[in-house]
């Protein structure tokens, strides 16, 4: 029994898949809505792509971590004193 035919929905969908295109459903505050609109559009637009996902990735880019060594090397000890007194045996009463 042959398959059943595929319908325009289906054909667009695959068409968009070859293409490398997804659908993605967010949900955002009536206030966003055209803002992400607006970021979608430049997304998907050739002309304007690069430089969009260049300032998203600048703008929602995770702060860089700093391990404790690159940190504690970056830190000026200029006018630190870090001679420490001699320290001498204690008395103990047992």
């Amino acid at each position: 029994m042959p398959s059943k035919p595929a319908t325009h929905l289906a054909s667009h969908r695959q068409r968009l898949k070859e293409r490398g295109i997804v659908r993605v459903e967010v949900r955002v505050g009536r206030d966003d809505e055209a803002l992400v609109k607006r970021v979608a559009a430049a997304l998907n637009d050739p002309e304007r792509q690069e430089s969009a996902r260049s300032a998203l990735k600048r703008a929602l880019a995770p702060a860089p971590t700093v391990d404790l060594k690159a940190l504690l090397a970056s830190v000026s000890l200029e006018g630190v004193d870090l001679r420490r007194d001699k320290d001498l045996p204690r008395d103990v009463d047992l």
